[in-house]
């Protein structure tokens, strides 16, 4: 896996089609973060505007690979652990791309409530906001792998379902990345840090649940199952 896993990597990096989504990430931070705004809301911000950017790069990783090349790695290494890779190396880019995120956002914000009265103490507000963005990176890693092969072949109806499901999962009472944004902005009223934890347990355990269909389908299907131009 961890060749597998290096070379996925490579391959998204040498493509250079995490661009669009991590320029994407950068834009809505520039429109919604502004230096002095509460430190807790802007980490909300930072983790939310994640979400759609890791479900677009697991499109990305999970299409990437040119069939003949798909095919060798298949036959080498199992249509699974091919498939698993793939979505490793998306959780992975994006993961590092919301941890440095966080830490510049923090610099940046003001360490103190919504009503700048309540100082809030920077170090859990950092864990919380590093915890707010794992979880988005786990919803979003479930959306992607769900929302595209082996699930969904078509390229419309799969950057569709993926914008929907994104959307829906930020905005849905219930989701573990809806409810994790919440505890950071609600507790920026009070100037109280909470830790999402039990969002992180929820979203893990969603994330296992979609590598493990999806890597199942691509059992079922064979090479053809994840293999594609984006």
């Amino acid at each position: 896996m961890t060749a597998l896993f290096g070379y996925q990597a490579a391959l998204l990096l040498r493509s250079q089609r995490w661009l669009p989504p991590v320029l994407l990430y950068g834009i809505t931070l520039t429109v919604g973060v502004q230096g002095g705004r509460p430190v807790l809301d802007a980490l909300g911000w930072t983790a939310a505007a994640l979400l759609p950017v890791t479900a677009w790069l697991v499109r990305v990783c999970a299409t990437q690979e040119p069939p003949a090349a798909r095919a060798v790695t298949v036959a080498a290494a199992g249509p699974p652990r091919v498939h698993l890779s793939a979505l490793l190396a998306a959780v992975a880019w994006a993961g590092a791309i919301g941890a440095v995120a966080t830490g510049v956002v923090a610099l940046i914000s003001d360490a103190r409530s919504a009503d700048h009265r309540v100082v809030v103490p920077l170090l859990p507000a950092v864990a919380a906001g590093l915890l707010a963005c794992a979880v988005s990176v786990l919803v979003g890693a479930a959306v992607g792998a769900l929302c595209t092969r082996p699930v969904l072949h078509a390229r419309g109806w799969s950057l569709l379902a993926t914008a929907t499901a994104a959307l829906l999962a930020l905005v849905t009472t219930g989701s573990p990345a809806q409810h994790a944004v919440s505890v950071l902005v609600t507790g920026s009223r009070t100037g109280t840090v909470h830790l999402p934890v039990s969002a992180l347990l929820a979203a893990a355990l969603i994330a296992a649940a979609a590598a493990a269909i999806t890597c199942l389908l691509c059992s079922l299907r064979g090479a053809d199952g994840g293999a594609a131009a984006a």
